[in-house]
């Protein structure tokens, strides 16, 4: 497992955080977090999947600020996930993203969630950390309470 700090420089980072972070990023609905009826929500947008790229050039020119830092062979999918608010802390069930490659998670904003490992460890939500493991690794996201979402984007390759 890599853990980076700071991983774009401050302008690359802000030009990214701004555009997800802003009223006029087109979230989509999902009844689910991590499976089908699982009784969670979430927001997302799939810049990228098996079926190639679903988004604007103007959206892709900005993801390229982190594209160009990774170092991937093929990419599979690229995905920001948004979760609201909650009460508590809810964990929302270990699971792996795929059955082989690298998992990236950019996190977007500091809050008190976090993505914890099977092993138990904890990877705080600070904005610009870029955490890249096995993606055979069981993992969980969390919701928070401190802000009002918790924004990461999730890479596959």
């Amino acid at each position: 497992m890599n853990i980076s700090n700071n991983f774009l420089p401050k302008k690359d980072f802000n030009k990214l955080k701004n555009y997800i972070m802003s009223d006029y990023f087109p979230w989509y609905y999902n009844d689910f977090v991590v499976k089908e009826k699982d009784n969670f929500f979430q927001f997302t947008f799939v810049f990228l999947d098996e079926k190639g790229i679903n988004c604007s050039k103007e959206i892709m020119d900005i993801l390229n600020l982190v594209l160009l830092k990774i170092k991937y062979n093929k990419l599979i999918a690229v995905k920001a996930n948004l979760l609201t608010r909650t009460k508590d802390i809810i964990e929302h069930g270990f699971h792996t993203d795929k059955d082989s490659g690298t998992t990236g998670i950019l996190y977007l904003d500091n809050s008190n969630g976090y993505t914890k490992f099977e092993n138990g460890k904890k990877i705080k939500s600070e904005e610009n950390k870029y955490v890249e493991f096995d993606s055979t690794l069981k993992h969980t996201g969390s919701s928070c309470t401190d802000e009002k979402r918790r924004v990461v984007i999730n890479f596959n390759y």
